[in-house]
């Protein structure tokens, strides 16, 4: 067993069932309400967390010791920080916490968080860290300190490293990915913009759907002016036809909406999600990439260290090989994993946009089938 987890031997490494049920704002923090209930326990464990306990649980993922291979894993995505617009003056001078819940805006943070902690619970490594079991099942937040943002993700931006992103990889399997990975981040990238846009942090559906049905919210409230009494009965049978196609336009506008709100709970939710994903494949790969030119340079001062230093160059290759064969191995495992469960969500978020949108048609053409009769009736 692995040193850095050995004083965890009796440890449950088991799944857990995570819901995030609930979210509350007392002034500039944000708190999720977490359940989960472990798979081997009928133990409910009942959690309040705010984001940045969340972030320090990423950042014990990112940084545990004694895990072979680490590198090579690709980290589920951390999800968006709820923003500040969210805050109100009103939310900011109240002293206990409002819930949230019921804010659309909120389900979708909750519905992110707990993604997140379902991919990292689900994941067979990063389960046994014993962060995650004390962050699900303990009241009490994590003492924690100040967390370095993007401790991996700072390694891209290095001036030093730059040169190593775009460095040959020996593996066809590895360069290929890389390649695969450019391509398909920018086709999910293109995807996901053309159907959201952002706001307060997070994705919200702005695409044809949402602008034909604001249209029709102004053409059906056009229909309203100018609508007054008067006692001309043509202008009163016209004026009751102008209401009965407001209510109408009314009814298309509701469903226009509904679409572009089953687009972003559905395919929408994914693309966001696997556009972040795939950025974390991509540090991935430049973190296994940086471990190949570590490999390369030990091998060439090997090659031309001194008698004396031969063995001290030959232990720094040997571990250089060591540590970047496990990355390997690792990132192997991690990148047909991550394929199987990229295929699977698109696969599931397909079906559920077919079946709602089914359904949001199906509810659309009732209404507007009793509208038209209702509309004949006074063209009669």
């Amino acid at each position: 067993m692995d040193a850095g987890i050995e004083d965890n031997s009796n440890q449950d490494f088991s799944g857990y069932d995570v819901r995030v049920t609930d979210a509350a704002q007392n002034g500039d923090t944000f708190v999720y309400v977490i359940k989960s209930q472990q798979i081997s326990s009928d133990t409910e464990y009942r959690v309040e967390r705010e984001f940045e306990d969340v972030e320090w649980l990423h950042h014990c993922l990112l940084t545990q010791e004694g895990v072979t291979g680490l590198h090579g894993i690709i980290f589920p995505p951390l999800p968006a920080k709820p923003g500040p617009s969210l805050s109100n003056s009103e939310a900011k001078t109240k002293k206990k916490i409002e819930s949230l819940a019921m804010v659309d805006d909120w389900q979708m943070y909750c519905r992110a968080l707990e993604e997140y902690l379902h991919l990292v619970t689900a994941h067979p490594v990063l389960v046994k860290n014993p962060a995650v079991h004390s962050f699900l099942k303990h009241r009490e937040p994590p003492i924690k300190t100040k967390v370095k943002k993007g401790i991996f993700n700072k390694l891209t931006q290095a001036v030093g490293e730059l040169r190593k992103e775009h460095h040959k990889d020996i593996d066809d399997f590895f360069q290929n990915e890389r390649d695969s990975n450019l391509t398909l981040t920018a086709f999910t990238k293109a995807a996901a913009e053309r159907t959201k846009r952002s706001q307060i942090n997070f994705p919200v559906a702005l695409c044809s759907s949402t602008e034909i049905a604001i249209a029709c919210g102004h053409f059906s409230t056009a229909l309203h002016l100018g609508i007054g009494q008067d006692d001309d009965p043509a202008d009163y049978a016209f004026a009751k036809m102008c209401l009965k196609l407001s209510e109408v336009l009314d009814t298309v506008k509701k469903n226009f909406e509904k679409v572009a709100e089953n687009d972003l709970n559905t395919l929408g939710f994914n693309l966001e999600l696997y556009s972040r994903f795939q950025d974390a494949e991509k540090e991935m790969l430049f973190r296994r990439t940086c471990k190949l030119v570590d490999v390369e340079t030990a091998n060439k001062n090997l090659g031309q260290a001194k008698p004396q230093k031969k063995a001290a160059m030959e232990d720094i290759k040997k571990a250089a090989d060591t540590e970047f064969d496990e990355i390997s191995g690792m990132a192997k495992v991690e990148i047909q994993r991550y394929h199987r469960e990229r295929v699977r969500a698109f696969q599931k978020a397909l079906i559920e946009l077919s079946d709602s949108q089914l359904q949001t048609a199906r509810e659309c053409c009732v209404e507007l089938k009793q509208q038209l009769a209702e509309f004949k009736q006074l063209c009669a």
